[in-house]
């Protein structure tokens, strides 16, 4: 499903036009069939505009509609989405709180406009750019599962663009290697920043062709709505097949440059959190098992997949790696 980002927005633009030269795999492509209506599709539009007139009123703009029983939307192996309320009130955000099920209270209020993304660095065009500019670019919905490092999972169905498009405006510069992220420095407003023990502000890095990949999305909503604070809004990062503390939230800068960033666990706990975080059930936390997953909402432990089930996707930018070294 794509939200043009055009004067006529929303409408819903032909699959084949923008999805001719995508690498995406068919099975990430909401059918047909299960596409919003026009209807619908105005409510994602004002939706996702009111993060720009309401600033600290976006919890109450993003408040869930009634949740439908059954939900018909399932992501590409056919496990059925996550609830609303399971995605917005089970939340890892430690700027807020490192108690998941605290951090959508302490995030009401949270001021999600104006806002600014600088992206800059090794580029050619360095911007900033505005939260309406972001909201400029087709907004598509993705259907992704999340799996954490912690051995649970999610299905989510995110709004956003691929990065790539991004990364496009400023044209990358030879010499760039990596793309680094920052998250906002708000302790005033997020309580655990407060925190010394952590180096704040959050930062996290993807190699060039990981953040190129057609995978890698930053999402500016999701269920169809604007993001919520607790889940990152206005703008977060989402890599599917990493563990989820790669899908930094709450942007304010892009960088690509020359060498490796240093993300914040990374220097918390080199040994533990590594750069690349692909999902591999084969590789153990030094504290437990990534074998299985809980999958919130379920009873028991599932099977972790490989690549977090999409290796067709993006296996091929691993080759040669030992992906055990390179955790």
């Amino acid at each position: 499903m794509i939200l043009s980002g055009s004067d006529t927005w929303p409408r819903v633009a032909p699959l084949a036009k923008e999805r001719a030269l995508a690498q995406i795999h068919p099975s990430e492509i909401t059918p047909e069939h299960l596409y919003l209506s026009r209807r619908q599709l105005m409510g994602v539009a004002g939706a996702l505009g009111a993060s720009l007139l309401l600033g600290a009123c976006g919890p109450q703009a993003a408040s869930p509609a009634p949740e439908v029983a059954a939900d018909p939307r399932r992501d590409d192996l056919g496990d059925p989405l996550n609830s609303f309320e399971q995605i917005t009130s089970y939340n890892n955000y430690y700027e807020f709180s490192t108690d998941k099920q605290r951090v959508a209270r302490l995030a009401q209020g949270f001021q999600t406009s104006p806002w600014e993304v600088a992206v800059g660095g090794l580029v050619r065009s360095p911007r900033v750019f505005g939260l309406e500019d972001l909201l400029r670019f087709d907004q598509e919905e993705r259907i992704y599962r999340l799996r954490c490092v912690e051995a649970w999972s999610m299905v989510i169905p995110w709004i956003g663009f691929p990065l790539r498009r991004l990364l496009a405006e400023v044209e990358p510069l030879a010499a760039a290697r990596y793309v680094r992220f920052e998250t906002v420095l708000r302790p005033a407003a997020m309580p655990g920043q407060r925190d010394r023990f952590y180096p704040w502000p959050y930062v996290e890095g993807l190699r060039l062709d990981e953040a190129q990949h057609e995978l890698t999305l930053l999402a500016t909503g999701l269920y169809g709505k604007a993001l919520t604070p607790q889940n990152g809004a206005p703008l977060r990062l989402v890599v599917p097949w990493k563990y989820g503390f790669k899908s930094i939230k709450a942007i304010v800068r892009i960088d690509l440059v020359e060498q490796m960033p240093t993300s914040l666990w990374m220097a918390m706990a080199p040994n533990e959190y590594g750069f690349y975080a692909n999902v591999n059930p084969e590789v153990a936390h030094p504290r437990w098992s990534q074998a299985t997953e809980r999958r919130i909402g379920e009873v028991g432990r599932r099977p972790t997949l490989p690549f977090n089930g999409y290796a067709e996707q993006v296996a091929g930018l691993y080759t040669g790696m030992d992906l055990r070294a390179n955790y």
